[in-house]
């Protein structure tokens, strides 16, 4: 026989139902728990069900969703953002229907709590009002945009204050000014402290079941998130077999909240990207590259670019939003066996099993997951920002693009930067499977010149005796950037053969009897570079770059010779790398100095 409840009451504690309904006019409120229900809800008219500190409310219809009603459950959630900035959302909720369907939102289903059941409608500024305002809650509509099937900005749709969301449909809204002090649950915690930190009390009909979201091939960037009242298992979602129209990777908008403006050229922000992994894995999280750090890990604030926290995304708090990337045009499908009860404070002792069935609901601590190694590679580009990479050490990867492993670099518009190359695109997190002789390729762009500063902050469980270098094909140099920093100047350019991470220091692999038979020696008094090849090898070419890797002389082919003379005379007074290449594509390097004065 069903567990069906009527629900006439109006506190109900923590327990499992195979269905609810809650009578007309009836209030139902549910404190510090989680809620669930096997099938549907419904909802009579001008019923409420109150989801208060921290409640959520999880289901396990399969399919799409029964619930049915026209009455309202009301769940809060806070925004981190003022005026000024974004937050990226999803609606947990839906506009009232009888029918049994997920319906679509808008932001006028968005109230400020005045206690802990009722709450004000939120003022809607028109279009052309910039500022939001925490008391009375007022919300500039000019910031409602979505994002749907997207491959560049002036793909953002304005939704303003329509009805307009469809489920799983992410937006964007800027947060509010000034304050508001009161504390709807009696918790100490008011609904705005004056720091940015709004809350807002979503009203409508619960979302459930199969909610199905379009996404475009090529990468093409849909703006979705949670849209459940109850946490996501994000790696859960992402990891699907049936969700392969998409990478597997989520990207967060991260944005500096020291700056004040509305104007886009000031804005200082970034993706943050969320690679999975596996199911049971934290995954790995690569902040936005806004800001600069020092190579301790503390906060550049010279210049002060902002901030770019690290951020745990296992298990997706409601309304969060984010952006995926679709591999070919379908669809990907959010389900009920992608829930979980998992509380925002992130304390062990409150997470729960995924909830498939009732017997899914149980207290205690998860299985700690299994390690994956991994470091990050903090790359601080002319002292004005940092881009952060992760190098991921995954049995099984591949050193292509593996889904829900490898993110794609969302901001691929800086004009310096480093990514890793696969695959001849660009990656702020790779998976490899392990191998000392390997040499994964990065690319470094430059504008101009540019500084570069290449480190590791952060290794997780990962070998600490394992040296790590950067390989410099320019000079064949290796540097162990697990011990210190390594700076180096380039000219403007895209470099995705010159600089490459290793395990190991191959410089003894060049061959040493080449080395040993063939000199390089700078004459300054006679202005010219000369090389002795008493084994008269088969050079196939000659290069001298300078230290920021432009080629000012060149030659080729140059044949078997006992010597080569090239002058200098023309060329500037500096330290120079001098390069030939063997016909059996060994590269023979030397450092000179050329002092065009004669000394």
């Amino acid at each position: 026989m069903k567990k069906t409840l009527l629900l006439l009451t109006v506190f109900i504690s923590c327990q499992s139902f195979s269905q609810i309904a809650i009578g007309a006019n009836t209030p139902v409120y549910v404190k510090a728990q989680v809620l669930y229900v096997g099938q549907n809800i419904n909802l009579a008219a001008n019923s409420n069900l109150y989801l208060r500190n921290n409640s959520q409310l999880v289901q396990g219809t399969t399919g799409l969703s029964a619930n049915t009603g026209t009455g309202n459950m009301s769940v809060y959630q806070e925004g981190t953002s003022d005026h000024f900035d974004y937050n990226y959302w999803c609606s947990p909720v839906g506009n009232t229907a009888a029918s049994a369907i997920n319906n679509n939102f808008g932001i006028t289903q968005l109230y400020q709590p005045v206690t802990s059941t009722t709450s004000s409608g939120a003022v809607l500024l028109p279009v052309g009002s910039y500022n939001g305002l925490a008391s009375p809650l007022t919300i500039a509509t000019h910031w409602i945009y979505k994002l749907t099937i997207a491959n560049n900005y002036s793909q953002w749709i304005p939704v303003g204050s329509t009805t307009a969301l469809a489920p799983g449909e992410g937006f964007t809204m800027k947060g509010t000014s000034g304050s508001d002090q009161i504390d709807p649950e009696g918790t100490g915690i008011v609904n705005n402290p004056g720091t940015g930190r709004q809350r807002y009390d979503f009203r409508g009909k619960p979302n459930d079941g199969d909610i199905i979201v379009a996404v475009g091939a090529n990468n093409a960037a849909t703006l979705t998130g949670n849209p459940y009242p109850s946490a996501l298992h994000l790696n859960a979602f992402l990891l699907d077999p049936a969700n392969t129209a998409a990478t597997g990777v989520a990207y967060f908008w991260q944005q500096d909240k020291n700056v004040n403006s509305h104007y886009l050229s000031a804005y200082k922000g970034g993706y943050a990207a969320y690679s999975p992994v596996s199911i049971e894995s934290n995954g790995i999280y690569t902040a936005a590259a806004f800001r600069s750090y020092n190579s301790n890990g503390t906060v550049n604030n010279n210049p002060p670019t902002g901030t770019s926290p690290v951020v745990s995304r296992k298990y997706l708090p409601i309304g969060q939003g984010f952006l995926i990337n679709g591999t070919t045009n379908g669809t990907v499908t959010f389900r009920n066996a992608h829930r979980v009860f998992y509380k925002e404070d992130n304390s062990v002792s409150q997470f729960e099993k995924p909830a498939r069935n009732t017997s899914a609901i149980k207290n205690g601590p998860p299985v700690p997951p299994p390690p994956i190694p991994y470091f990050k590679l903090n790359t601080i580009i002319n002292k004005e920002f940092t881009r952060q990479l992760a190098l991921a050490l995954v049995s099984g990867a591949t050193d292509g693009v593996d889904r829900g492993i490898d993110a794609k670099n969302m901001d691929e518009d800086l004009p310096n930067d480093v990514a890793f190359w696969i695959e001849n695109g660009n990656y702020v997190i790779e998976g490899v499977a392990f191998d000392l002789s390997k040499k994964i390729p990065l690319s470094v762009k430059a504008a101009a010149s540019t500084t570069f500063q290449f480190y590791i902050p952060e290794m997780v469980d990962f070998d600490f005796s394992q040296a790590v270098y950067l390989y410099d094909s320019l000079d064949n140099s290796y540097h162990d950037i697990t011990k210190g920093t390594y700076e180096v100047t380039v000219a403007p350019g895209t470099y995705t053969d010159r600089f490459k991470i290793s395990f190991t220091n191959q410089t003894l692999g060049t061959k040493e009897d080449s080395k040993t038979n063939f000199f390089i020696t700078q004459d300054n008094a006679g202005k010219v570079l000369k090389a002795m090849n008493p084994d008269n090898q088969i050079m196939k070419s000659f290069v001298l770059y300078d230290i920021l890797g432009r080629a000012v002389l060149s030659k080729e082919p140059l044949e078997a010779e006992p010597n080569y003379i090239f002058s200098t005379s023309g060329i500037s007074s500096g330290v120079y790398i001098a390069t030939f290449l063997t016909a059996e594509n060994v590269k023979i390097t030397q450092k000179v100095i050329i002092s065009n004065s004669g000394r």
